[in-house]
């Protein structure tokens, strides 16, 4: 990451933050200088906001690498997210305003949501699910995946959710793991207008899952006749959950967790291939959770707040069930695709449930950008006053458009760097105190200490290195689960005495942090370092192009040269004059060193199911090896067309 790519990342456009917004926004200036005085005195005051059962002794016992927050405290994650909002006016308050892909809609308030979590928990203790038991979770984007999880946390059963995109054999491998005994999911889920049979893929799972006595059924699928047509059932093993519910009564008793216990595994892709279940607790987790919520979103009762992200996802836990329920707000959740059965799908829902708190991924908003301006332009995006960018560095192109065409000039960005081993939010402007810049996460929440280092591991004041965080968070990781030397290994050992989990990242001369992805994706070029990051929001800086991922590829005199895959924007012609335009566009920003070989034009790139483009796919492509593992692609035949494309372009 050298000061040649410097030019590319000078972004001197800078946003103000609106003076209306500022002059009621939650976070002020104090809050940093607060947070700078007394760290553990800030994070105590978070953590007060909270409902505990019992006191804390200490705010923080810190072993390297090892942390307790809030030691010796109780609490219910559940009883935070539900029972304190029942006895004033947000009883009545809607806390789950759902709709299903189809068109079918549900709101739940606080007092609806309660008795279905307290319902559900009495459910999992008839079938025997104790404190301390993990249960796994594979639905698809229902009020009931947020149910199950909050029930859960309410017994003391620590939940694994998976995505509900993923294979029988991810889902296998997850329960395993964690030696599940129960596993919660439904007869299907929609996409794009098909049904994804979750209960046949657990089903195939379950073979292999000696662990797993008891499965909870959603039956999702509106319009056959009896049950038995939604699935195929086990007797003795597999139970509706509509019936068991009915049976159930629609109070719980809570159990008083302790800060320390686990809340949840959340399994998150490994370089060996296994998957890493990623240990969350619960009181330190809850406090980052609901403290960057309210902040960082200037979250108010009035909102109604939609992150776009799947449950599956860390994102989802954080931002969709806890960090908002925490908080007493009102949260909207979608099932479907963003462009089914039309491309404005979610500027209709923003228009029809008067969305105010906006928070979706990079990936989405360069989609919204290919697709035009016209799908948001035929809705009343008004009631908007804050957006969002969560998941990947987003390009200042992007940020720009999103800026202009979403937020209609008026709303501010907050583009946010966590991780799902940090629990919560990081690095990200808190809207009203901190002028923005496109296409960079700003400086770390207050309470958070993000440091940039070389190679050696020393600090490094402005310039490119390695992030690394420097101090305990409340919402950090606990370890891997049943695999503590790995922990250390995969996040300790790079740099001892500092947290490091792989991101690279520039400091400027105003202290702002730029993400540069995963270090793994700095290519080295004829001896410069490159970032394949800065290259592709180069290419996207180009007015024609929507979309562009870059890769390295061997060459026998740089030793590596760079591959680039884009997608231009509706109307935009492939032409030989466009390719050499994208070339040139590159030296301009950049230099002459970031000049791609060659690009591919592409109508699609392949992506997870998160919306991440996977960029070990097109390297295996660039450097004409056989296909690595798919299973985890929206599209599977995205990357077979990509490839037949570039062996006839190199042929």
């Amino acid at each position: 990451m050298t000061d040649q790519l410097a030019t590319l990342l000078s972004e001197q456009r800078r946003f103000p933050p609106p003076v209306g917004f500022a002059a009621r926004a939650l976070a002020t200036e104090k809050l940093y200088r607060k947070a700078q005085a007394d760290r553990l005195g800030f994070w105590e005051d978070e953590a007060k906001t909270l409902d505990w059962m019992a006191p804390w002794s200490r705010v923080l016992e810190w072993t390297s690498p090892h942390a307790k927050w809030f030691v010796g405290g109780k609490l219910n994650v559940s009883v935070n997210c539900l029972d304190r909002h029942l006895s004033g006016p947000r009883r009545n308050k809607a806390a789950l305003i759902w709709e299903g892909e189809p068109g079918d809609r549900r709101t739940l308030t606080y007092w609806d949501l309660a008795r279905e979590v307290n319902r559900a928990a009495n459910a999992l203790r008839t079938l025997g699910v104790k404190r301390g038991d993990r249960v796994a979770i594979y639905l698809p984007m229902i009020p009931e995946a947020a149910i199950a999880m909050l029930a859960c946390a309410r017994i003391g059963a620590v939940h694994s959710v998976v995505f509900g995109g993923f294979s029988a054999e991810s889902l296998r491998d997850r329960i395993n793991d964690a030696q599940a005994v129960a596993l919660i999911t439904a007869d299907g889920g929609y996409r794009r207008g098909q049904v994804v049979p979750l209960k046949r893929f657990a089903d195939e799972a379950l073979v292999e899952c000696p662990s797993v006595r008891h499965v909870m059924v959603v039956r999702r699928r509106p319009g056959a006749d009896g049950d038995e047509a939604f699935a195929e059932m086990k007797e003795g093993r597999d139970h509706w959950w509509h019936r068991l519910l009915a049976a159930a009564g629609p109070e719980a008793l809570p159990e008083a967790m302790d800060s320390e216990d686990l809340l949840f595994i959340l399994y998150t892709s490994g370089t060996t291939g296994k998957p890493k279940g990623i240990v969350h607790t619960t009181g330190g987790y809850l406090t980052q959770a609901a403290a960057t919520t309210k902040y960082v979103f200037d979250l108010r009762d009035e909102d109604v707040f939609w992150c776009t992200a799947d449950i599956g996802w860390v994102t989802g836990h954080s931002y969709v069930v806890y960090g908002p329920l925490a908080n007493g707000a009102t949260v909207l959740m979608y099932e479907g695709a963003p462009d089914w059965p039309e491309r404005d799908r979610f500027w209709t829902l923003v228009e029809r449930y008067g969305v105010t708190v906006f928070y979706t991924a990079p990936t989405a908003i360069r989609a919204f950008m290919k697709w035009g301006t016209e799908h948001p332009a035929r809705h009343n995006l008004s009631t908007l006053r804050l957006l969002g960018s969560v998941g990947e560095p987003i390009n200042p192109e992007a940020w720009i458009w999103y800026h202009e065409q979403i937020g209609k000039g008026r709303c501010p960005i907050v583009d946010t760097w966590w991780q799902t081993e940090t629990g919560g939010i990081m690095i990200t402007p808190l809207p009203g105190v901190v002028t923005t810049k496109p296409g960079s996460a700003t400086i770390p929440f207050p309470g958070v200490s993000a440091e940039l280092v070389d190679a050696k591991g020393q600090r490094i004041e402005k310039g490119g290195g390695f992030l690394t965080l420097t101090e305990p968070w409340p919402g950090m990781l606990r370890t891997i689960y049943g695999d503590d030397e790995r922990y250390r290994q995969t996040y300790w050992s790079r740099f001892p005495g500092r947290y490091f989990a792989g991101d690279g990242a520039k400091v400027d001369e105003d202290g702002y942090w730029w993400i540069l992805g995963r270090v793994d994706d700095v290519l080295n070029v004829a001896g410069h370092r490159i970032g394949t990051m800065e290259v592709e929001s180069a290419l996207v800086d180009h007015p024609s192009v929507a979309e562009a991922a870059v890769v390295g590829k061997t060459h026998e005199l740089k030793g590596q040269a760079l591959a680039a895959f884009v997608t231009l924007k509706e109307g935009a012609k492939v032409t030989a004059a466009l390719k050499d335009d994208l070339k040139e566009h590159v030296t301009k920003k950049i230099g002459a060193i970031a000049r791609p070989d060659d690009i591919y034009f592409a109508a699609d790139l392949p992506k997870t199911r998160s919306g991440k483009i996977m960029r070990r796919l097109l390297k295996d492509i660039a450097e004409g090896r056989a296909l690595g593992d798919t299973t985890t692609l929206a599209d599977p035949n995205v990357v077979a067309k990509l490839k037949d494309q570039y062996e006839s372009e190199e042929g």
